[in-house]
């Protein structure tokens, strides 16, 4: 819940809300739900229901306090679209998202069609991106709908990937995110599947950021990729 984070493709994280369940894959090892059980064992008050569903109102408009712009990762540590987390606040959410104009947000779900649902109602100002999380090619599908959006930033997080993802295009997508899972239980991620993507994006000219190989220990494999750091962001950062 606080402005610092070790999350290599943003700058702060902000939960308003915490706890999520598993919908996919994607969640088997939930580092949410892992940090969650570690917080709630040593007391914070915050995660007193454990990895439950919870609305910190306390916290709603703590970005803006935040004076210095910075990138915000909006619930870290839920899903801004799980399915008990009413309209009327996430409606509230984006007003002062929209407020904090000097910030850009990036709100991050696997609850895409929720996500399309809802999006009509939502004010997608140019500082509010939209994503996806994408593990393999079966929930591609997600991509789908966010391209039914209107948000200005549109992008895709390939984290954990389990599996090669061979994508139609990447028309309308502004930012691609790939990453291994990490922690305990780590699954494989072949070098092929990131290369794969990386040249799907290089080929249409998609900022291309490679978060880490993930594993038991993920500093230790790194996150460099042939030799290089990759780092792309959406164009628009250049423009703030």
């Amino acid at each position: 819940m606080a402005l610092k984070t070790k999350i290599e493709w943003t700058e702060a994280t902000w939960n308003p809300i915490t706890g999520c369940t598993k919908v996919s894959t994607g969640c088997e090892n939930c580092y949410a739900e892992r940090f969650s059980a570690r917080l709630r064992a040593a007391k914070n008050p915050s995660y007193s229901n454990g990895f439950n569903v919870t609305v910190h109102r306390r916290l709603l408009e703590l970005p803006l306090s935040w004076k210095k712009p910075q990138l915000i990762f909006v619930n870290s540590m839920s899903d801004l679209f799980h399915e008990s987390v009413p309209e009327p606040l996430i409606l509230e959410i984006f007003e002062i998202m929209k407020k904090a104009n000097w910030h850009q947000f990036q709100v991050l779900t696997k609850r895409s069609k929720r996500m399309l649902e809802i999006a009509p109602r939502l004010d997608w100002v140019p500082n509010i991106w939209a994503g996806v999380s994408v593990e393999n090619q079966h929930y591609s599908t997600r991509i789908d709908d966010l391209l039914k959006t209107s948000a200005k930033i549109k992008f895709v997080s390939f984290e954990p990937l389990l599996g090669p993802i061979l994508l139609p295009n990447l028309d309308g997508i502004d930012w691609v995110v790939v990453g291994g899972e990490s922690g305990p239980n780590a699954r494989y991620i072949d070098g092929s599947w990131v290369r794969s993507l990386r040249d799907q994006c290089q080929f249409e000219e998609v900022p291309f950021f490679f978060k880490q190989w993930g594993g038991f220990n993920k500093k230790k494999s790194g996150r460099e990729l042939d030799g290089r750091i990759w780092a792309g962001m959406p164009d628009i950062l250049s423009q703030c």
